[in-house]
């Protein structure tokens, strides 16, 4: 037995059995150090970087209290996207399992809000949300939170750069204060330091300091004058051609810049970044996961939540000022025991916040020159697959099966050529091998799906 092993921990048989299904062996370092906290009762601050484990150390927690005899909302998850709150949402479903009919919610912007509140008048133990929607049902009167027990900040430092530090005062100021308060944060900026003060009671202080992966994670450096970086940035890509990368910029308008350079050169990027409508976001996001974009151009304050699987590359396009931003940034590849790069790129101004990067990791970066990137492969980087959109969603009744369906039997393309299939409420994605897009696409016009005509188009 391991001392990070669960049953260590005042947890039921049954919850114990379901962590060993769900394939659960051990604790990771931040359920380790934050879940016997948690489960004492203690108000928690938590800085814990995505992919670390962090939902199931709140989540455990939440669900030990809950009393299900109780139909009222005890407990309460805050997240800054409804891309997490549906994650977090997912995850509390399933380690609940052996609890019964737990009662979990999702209340999020983007959705109509009076189905909302008859799915809540007929109950919730756990409502996971975003804050601006939870407002509006505590205003409506559909939210009550007199018996919550739990108040989760996810992700909390990402929720203050979307501007929800007024709405998360007000959540707080509704709920008892006799609650437990639990706060996960990747950053711990000054803004931190502030909604602990207002809101938490005597909170433990919990700080992974092993990162998940960074065994995995080969770094290499490179220096460069300042009207080089972006061009840089192609010699990259274009020398070491990973499948899926990540690059960062500090701005918005660097975003936009390096995407344009990108796309002159033939390399399949796209931008994320505060800017984008939500339905453009979505969009993005969806290329990126399903590879049908081989680069994503993202500020730190947009790409965070996202938990992107096989990941070969990150860029740092720019050094960021924050060291502890910089050690969140690279921790996004090299996960699940794959290996993974992360290049940096640092012109003589940025030296100084590189030293503090070095004294932060206890090694000195390994710069290589830029004369060393050349490019064997003239190709361009193009991703494997493309993304069809189709016009119809869940409101349709399309699922996924419907669309596979449509691809494989009535139009001939092999089921190993469609990727992932994203059904929304209104649209469905699909990702079909680059070679077939345009027989997939065809083949989606012309013949009906789940009964009816619709209309796709390729993203690109």
């Amino acid at each position: 037995m391991t001392t990070n092993a669960f049953d260590t921990l005042p947890l039921t048989a049954a919850t114990l059995a379901t962590l060993a299904q769900l394939g659960y062996a051990e604790m990771t370092p931040i359920q380790a150090a934050a879940l016997p906290l948690a489960l004492a009762g203690h108000d928690l601050i938590a800085q814990a970087q995505t992919g670390s484990g962090k939902t199931a150390a709140f989540a455990l927690a939440l669900l030990a209290r809950l009393d299900l005899q109780r139909p009222d909302t005890q407990a309460l998850v805050l997240c800054p996207t409804r891309e997490l709150a549906d994650q977090v949402a997912l995850e509390v479903r399933r380690l609940a399992r052996a609890q019964g009919n737990v009662k979990v919610l999702v209340l999020c912007g983007g959705a109509p809000i009076k189905p909302q509140a008859e799915s809540l008048a007929h109950g919730a133990h756990v409502v996971v949300g975003t804050p601006g929607r939870l407002i509006d049902h505590l205003d409506r009167g559909s939210l009550l939170l007199g018996a919550l027990q739990t108040l989760v900040l996810d992700e909390a430092d990402r929720m203050l750069d979307m501007g929800f530090m007024d709405d998360i005062a007000s959540i707080a100021a509704r709920a008892p204060k006799a609650r437990q308060t639990l706060l996960f944060s990747a950053t711990y900026p000054e803004g931190i330091q502030q909604l602990a003060k207002k809101f938490l009671r005597e909170p433990k202080e919990v700080t992974l300091t092993q990162r998940p992966g960074s065994q995995q994670i080969r770094q290499r450096w490179y220096e460069v004058k300042e009207e080089e970086r972006l061009h840089a940035v192609g010699l990259l890509l274009k020398h070491w051609r990973p499948a899926s990368t990540l690059a960062f910029c500090n701005t918005k308008q660097q975003c936009r810049d390096l995407v344009d350079v990108l796309q002159a050169q033939g390399i399949g990027a796209l931008a994320l970044h505060g800017d984008l409508e939500q339905r453009d976001r979505d969009q993005v996001l969806v290329r990126f996961a399903n590879r049908s974009c081989s680069v994503l151009v993202a500020t730190d304050v947009a790409a965070r939540g996202l938990d992107i699987a096989q990941l070969e590359a990150v860029i740092n396009v720019e050094i960021t000022p924050d060291v502890e931003v910089h050690t969140h940034r690279i921790g996004r590849t090299g996960r699940a025991g794959e290996s993974g790069w992360a290049f940096s790129l640092a012109s003589l101004d940025e030296m100084g916040r590189v030293g503090r990067i070095e004294q932060l990791q206890g090694q000195a970066p390994e710069f290589h020159p830029l004369s060393e990137l050349t490019s064997a492969d003239s190709a361009p980087l193009l991703p494997p697959m493309v993304t069809i959109q189709i016009l119809g969603g869940r409101k349709e009744k399309i699922r996924a099966g419907d669309v596979l369906g449509a691809l494989t039997k009535d139009a001939g393309i092999p089921g190993a050529q469609v990727g992932k299939i994203n059904v929304n409420d209104f649209s469905t994605y699909v990702a079909v091998a680059r070679e077939v897009a345009r027989q997939a696409e065809q083949a989606l016009n012309s013949n009906p799906v789940k009964g009816k005509r619709v209309k796709a188009r390729i993203l690109e």
